[in-house]
């Protein structure tokens, strides 16, 4: 990662990981998943001197996306992604704020949504957009293939793979999006994820569990 940076910020009762991502040369960055603690994520943003210029969405569960709205007006920035099959659960996200005891969630629709193939910007950093349903149907991960590194969501985690039992979820989706999408980034491909430590494709490949048995439904 020799020009992009990253801090990551564990936020709501769920410790999802936002992620606060720029580039050195020019201090421009994204927020990535701002699921709620908004306090937070603005000392990050204020402690790193990084002008936010766009938000970006993994997908649409209320830990990821709660805070989206509320921070876009904040800073005056767009939303972009998730893919747009995730529409449903950024539209019913102060229902399902109420349900697990999250306040003030908000309903957010993106200014773009994104699509397998796009790219979106950091600084002078470009990503690459992978559309990888499963865990929700419209997730998406972000890649920079010059730096290595991949924002992947609750896509992959390191021993594990996203959950697939919410609404929306599809077992063979997910395993076919971690194996078409995700593995031929490479090994040496670094990945922070929606929840616990940051891992790599290779090490992944080599011992989780979800990618070396039987498929998961």
């Amino acid at each position: 990662m020799s020009d992009l940076r990253a801090a990551i910020i564990p936020v709501t009762p769920f410790q999802q990981n936002c992620t606060l991502l720029w580039s050195e040369k020019t201090k421009k960055g994204v927020v990535i998943d701002p699921g709620g603690d908004l306090d937070r994520i603005r000392q990050a943003i204020a402690e790193s001197g990084v002008t936010v210029e766009k938000i970006l969405l993994t997908h649409g569960h209320i830990d990821h996306a709660a805070g989206a709205a509320d921070l876009k007006e904040e800073l005056g920035v767009p939303v972009e992604g998730p893919h747009e099959a995730d529409r449903f659960l950024l539209d019913r996200l102060p229902e399902t704020g109420r349900m697990y005891g999250i306040e003030g969630a908000r309903a957010v629709t993106p200014d773009r949504w994104l699509n397998d193939g796009d790219t979106v910007t950091v600084g002078e950093v470009t990503l690459d957009v992978l559309h990888c349903p499963g865990h929700s149907p419209g997730s998406v991960a972000f890649v920079s293939p010059s730096q290595r590194v991949a924002i992947v969501g609750d896509v992959l985690f390191q021993g594990s793979v996203g959950r697939v039992d919410l609404p929306g979820g599809d077992g063979k989706a997910l395993i076919r999006s971690i194996k078409d999408k995700l593995l031929p980034l490479g090994d040496d491909v670094a990945f922070i994820c929606g929840h616990g430590p940051m891992s790599t494709i290779g090490d992944e490949r080599r011992t989780n569990p979800f990618l070396l048995g039987e498929p998961i439904e």
